[in-house]
């Protein structure tokens, strides 16, 4: 079904639903992938149904396949094809999805299929250090560039704005002076670890009404 062009949104009807069925997506090694997937594990609300990759040689589709989550990569041209994409979310029943280490742009169809239902992790304090090619250690070395006095993380809603969606939550951790990059990227990265699980745990309650 389509208005003025556009598909229409896509979310399924969860009142009689067990579980939000969440896809992850994601680029790279997948350790956050693995965390979300590890705390939801036994979760009575919540299932990490599916973890789509733009590249197939993402080590997080075999994080995700070794602890048992249906995989499937979407390279470029199959992740900007709506024909593609909203039948693969349908058939796992996707009711979320959260942005993991994703670095390509979500298409404004899935935007619209999924308004207020998908959200990004970004390892730097946003508005500072954000948008085109902000990504990984571009991030901290950027951070360490400017002689910040701190980093953090930051769980935002996804807009066709890059990194430019309303701010969820942000945490935050104190710099020394000598901190290299990759301890920047390290003190980072367990700010993650930490509370990446609980604020989306947090943004389903509040979607979902649990």
């Amino acid at each position: 079904m389509e208005v003025h062009g556009k598909r229409v949104t896509f979310v399924r009807n969860l009142a009689n639903m067990e579980k939000v069925n969440i896809a992850i997506f994601v680029s790279g090694s997948g350790t956050n992938c693995e965390n979300l997937i590890r705390c939801f594990k036994d979760s009575e609300r919540v299932r990490c149904a599916l973890v789509v990759s733009n590249k197939p040689d993402a080590y997080a589709l075999v994080r995700a396949t070794n602890l048992g989550v249906p995989i499937a990569v979407a390279p470029k041209a199959q992740l900007n094809d709506a024909d593609f994409m909203m039948p693969l979310l349908r058939q796992y029943g996707i009711d979320f999805i959260v942005l993991a280490g994703f670095l390509p742009l979500v298409p404004d169809f899935l935007i619209d299929a999924y308004p207020r239902r998908i959200v990004n992790i970004h390892p730097a304090l946003l508005p500072k250090y954000g948008g085109k090619g902000m990504w990984g250690h571009h991030v901290h070395e950027a951070v360490k560039a400017a002689g910040e006095a701190e980093t953090g993380m930051t769980v935002h809603w996804v807009t066709p704005v890059c990194d430019g969606g309303e701010i969820i939550a942000q945490y935050r951790c104190a710099l020394s002076p000598d901190d290299t990059v990759d301890d920047i990227a390290e003190k980072e990265h367990q700010l993650e670890m930490k509370y990446f699980p609980q604020v989306v745990e947090q943004v389903l309650k509040e979607t979902f009404g649990w």
